[in-house]
Formats: C-alpha cells, structure tokens, sequence
C-alpha cells in the first residue's frame, strides 16, 4: 500500500478500505499491537470493518515503543509530562508523512498557510524539547513567510501592538496559542480584531485553574473582541490534527476518525449520538498505532463531528490493562 494513499481518501467507503488496510498491516509489524492483539485473542483475518478494530490504549506510547516501520526513526515526539509521570514517546520513522498531514489538514479548512502571519504564543511548549505542536506551528511559521510571523513566547506588548497592526492593515492573522497564555494576554491588553483567527490548543498546563470550555471561550471572545474562538484538537500519539470553528464542534480531515467507546467495556463501540472515551483512528499514524483509546471523552455526530466533554479520572483506561505497563 502507499502510504501517500491516505491523503487522497474521498469518501467513508475509502476511508474504510484503507483503514482496515493498516490494520492488518500493524496487527502484523507492530509488535506491542500484535501482542495486544494476541491477549484479546483477535483473529486478525476477522476484521472486516472499522467498528471491529481494537483500540490500543494510549498509555502504552509511555511505557512501550509503537513501532510499525523497520525504518530508522528520526525524531521522537514527546508529551509535556507533569511532576512523576512518565512522558509519552512517539517514534516518528518519516517527517514527510507528519508535515503533509498537518498541511493539508490546515488547508482543508482554512485555505493556505500563506495567507496568514502566524503568531504563536506557546510558552508552556517552548519551555520543553520534543513538542510535536511546536514542530507543527515552527513549519507554519515557516510557510506563512511573513515578517511578523513568529513565537511570541512571553513578550506579550510586542505580540499585542502585533495583533493590533496587521488587524488594522486587514491582514489575515492565526494567533495559535495555549489557553492560560491567551488569557494572560486578554488581561493586560483588551482588542477588537476583525481579520485574526484565534485559536486555542486547549490546557491550562498547571498555570491556571481549569475552566469549562464555554467560559474559557466566552472569555477569550470579549477580551480578543471575536464572535467565537476556534480550537485545535491534537496530541504527542496523533500525527493529524482535528478542528473547531467555533461552539467545541471538531471535524477531522478525510484521514481521521473519531469514535466513541463504552466507559465500562473498552471493546465496545458506541452509535453515534451517545457519550464515551474517545478513540481516534488516525491513518497518518500508519508507522506506529493507527488507532489509538485516549484519556478524553466526548460525543460523535452523524456528521462525523465530534466534541470533547472532558477526561477520564482513572489513570488506566478501563477493561485494556491486559499487558502490564513497563
């Protein structure tokens, strides 16, 4: 199969073929899957549709190396960690298929990267090696070619009079920022900008207490003077990114899917309309773990949207520790 294929995917049916494609490609050369798979005593040849995949939980890129290419890996992805726990590792084996992932999921919903200055603020990320987002925003940066464009870090004045210039000269304007470095800049600076997206990546990374998504938004909207706030769903295990123009309604690019499981029975997929853990079939993720049980919850749409309703309390995802985290 060539891994390119994935971005050329048009409808659910292709979504589908490909998809179980890589299933049986990892259930065979991804070893942690494989033996995953093993203990839930999957018959690989069975798999006939993607509501039969097993979920790898996304605990295992802390404690196991997710692998499927014999390639060497060149850049690992690490997750921003906390005070005692391990970080989550993603072994990347080709960049290619990362930066052709994120390009095209940008433009699929917002046009090209070009048309914009790119104005990070993304301290909390900055701070540590290894930030998948900051390789992501870095290349947009990149792309955006741009003067103006760049990180802002913590110089907040300049960022401010930034945002308040090109606003002014009608210029397209991407502030992508994490949530509690967007509301120390609404609260010594007040704007009313009418040609700049922002974008939150979500977390408050210990810096704040945590707010529900519909006062963080409502925040944001008075202090940066926009009807809504957009958001960025993505993480150190995915290489594809979901987003949200606004309401915390998120919609994958055609190589992504979002499903929902039962919180008690990890096994089992949910229809459409009910709330549950998140899991996400990620295809760009074809040299690792394509389909991945995360931490959050959240609900699915007819329409393939989704949302995100909160996380687990639980360390573990339930009914998945069936191989013990090393």
């Amino acid at each position: 199969m060539k891994r390119n294929s994935i971005f050329n995917i048009h409808t659910i049916n292709d979504f589908e073929k490909i998809a179980i494609e890589i299933f049986q490609y990892q259930a065979k050369n991804c070893a942690v899957y494989n033996e995953f798979l093993n203990l839930l005593k999957v018959d690989i040849k069975n798999v006939e549709r993607i509501n039969q995949i097993p979920f790898l939980p996304i605990q295992f890129f802390k404690s196991h190396q997710i692998i499927s290419s014999k390639e060497d890996v060149k850049r690992i992805f690490l997750s921003s960690g906390t005070t005692g726990n391990t970080q989550s590792k993603h072994y990347i084996t080709d960049l290619s298929i990362y930066e052709k992932s994120f390009t095209k999921a940008f433009e699929n919903f917002y046009g090209s990267i070009e048309d914009y200055n790119v104005l990070a603020l993304l301290p909390s990320y900055l701070e540590r090696d290894g930030s998948s987002l900051i390789y992501m925003v870095n290349d947009f940066i990149k792309k955006s070619n741009k003067p103006k464009s760049g990180f802002y870090l913590n110089n907040l004045d300049e960022l401010s009079k930034v945002l308040i210039e090109l606003d002014k000269n009608n210029e397209k304007v991407l502030l992508i920022g994490v949530s509690f470095a967007l509301l120390d800049l609404v609260e010594m600076f007040n704007f009313k900008l009418k040609n700049t997206i922002i974008m939150e990546t979500g977390g408050m990374k210990g810096r704040r207490k945590e707010l529900i998504r519909e006062e963080l938004h409502q925040v944001l909207c008075s202090g940066f003077g926009v009807e809504k706030i957009h958001s960025e769903y993505g993480m150190t295990e995915l290489l594809s990114q979901a987003y949200s123009k606004g309401n915390g309604i998120f919609e994958c690019p055609p190589w992504m899917k979002v499903l929902t499981r039962d919180t008690e029975d990890a096994l089992t997929i949910l229809p459409e309309g009910k709330s549950g853990g998140i899991n996400v079939i990620d295809l760009a993720n074809i040299n690792s773990c394509s389909f991945i049980a995360t931490q959050d919850l959240g609900k699915t749409y007819t329409n393939g949207t989704f949302e995100v309703l909160g996380r687990f309390d639980d360390s573990d995802i339930r009914g998945c520790n069936l191989m013990v985290l090393k």
